[in-house]
């Protein structure tokens, strides 16, 4: 503890100078070094406890007090109420024990922060919840209740300045992550943007790209353009280390929507040429593929139906379907030589 309003050595006051300019140049030494506790004090020390009767002590009201002083009675027991946290921790003596004009030590400037409350917003649930926030990122209560309070100017701050939107931007996400209500809001609002919406749709593309890159530089195998999932050739799992380990060493505002797109496209070709340079996994790659092809078209004639075609009946669905049949003649034709010619399969 440091020493509580101790008189201070007056300096030598110079022949043009002023007592009151030393005086001054005292108080605000004790203050620096005491902080609200040097009011804190005067308030402790002069307001009798809340329920004591008047009689027998020279103290008054914390009402009377804030008239004499010329501030809220609010403000009075602000100081007060400080006062009593502090002196429930053993750091300052209890109200009882003061008397008008008693001197004591006080503790440092800066522990006063953590039992003065300077806005009465602080006192409601709201209010405690963001004085524990702060306290948990370190910064003063009052700030945060302070910014709480005025949103019109933390809007003002966000518009203006990058990094205090950075900030904000942080804060939400982690505010999001624990809020349904406010991430349904911030999707509404997001697929109400035109700007947001194309934003969000372009990240969305860096993502999947990104992810494809990671899939195989973690996993080592490939996903074919028709769908078969094979192991990669060590080269190019190289390659996809090599572009992912550029992608993770950006820095968190620089964009990767390039860096993302000339990886996937590299890697994609690089899967192309795996697939051609193998006879035995090109042609399974195209027996794949014209399997995927075959199942669409099944399914898309299966969904056809004709029970009212006298109502819609024109020449030209009859003429596509006369060529489809041909088509089809086409393939069967191609299938079944190339059964004469692999007897054994």
């Amino acid at each position: 503890m440091s020493p509580a309003i101790a008189p201070v050595e007056s300096p030598t006051v110079s022949a043009d100078g002023s007592e009151l300019v030393a005086r001054d140049a005292r108080e605000f030494g004790a203050y620096a070094r005491t902080g609200g506790w040097a009011f804190g004090l005067r308030v402790a020390r002069s307001v009798r406890p809340g329920g004591q009767a008047a009689e027998g002590t020279p103290k008054v009201s914390a009402k009377e007090f804030a008239e004499l002083a010329g501030c809220s009675a609010e403000r009075v027991m602000r100081y007060y109420r400080a006062w009593d946290r502090a002196a429930d921790d053993g750091l300052v003596p209890h109200f009882e024990a003061l008397t008008p004009g008693q001197e004591v030590e006080l503790p440092d400037a800066d522990v006063w922060l953590s039992y003065y409350v300077a806005r009465s917003s602080a006192a409601s649930e709201r209010g405690t919840a963001i004085a524990e926030a702060a306290e948990a990122e370190g910064i003063r209560p009052t700030k945060a209740l302070e910014v709480a309070e005025n949103p019109t100017a933390l809007r003002a701050a966000i518009l203006a300045d990058p990094s205090t939107a950075r900030a904000a931007r942080r804060a939400l996400l982690d505010r999001v992550r624990e809020d349904p209500e406010l991430q349904a809001e911030l999707a509404r609002d997001v697929v109400r943007t035109d700007d947001l919406k194309k934003a969000v749709a372009t990240e969305s593309r860096s993502a999947d790209r990104i992810g494809y890159v990671r899939q195989i530089a973690e996993s080592g195998v490939i996903r074919t353009p028709a769908g078969q999932t094979v192991d990669a050739p060590a080269e190019l799992r190289r390659e996809a280390e090599r572009h992912l380990s550029l992608i993770d060493e950006l820095e968190e505002d620089e964009d990767a929507g390039e860096w993302a797109t000339e990886a996937y496209d590299t890697l994609r070709s690089l899967v192309v040429e795996t697939v051609e340079a193998d006879p035995e996994l090109r042609v399974q790659e195209r027996r794949t593929k014209f399997y995927s092809s075959l199942q669409k078209a099944t399914k898309a004639f299966e969904e056809l139906t004709f029970d009212d075609a006298r109502d819609f009946y024109e020449d030209d669905m009859v003429q596509r379907l006369e060529e489809l049949q041909r088509a089809i003649g086409g393939c069967l034709t191609a299938l079944r030589g190339a059964r004469e010619n692999h007897p054994e399969s």
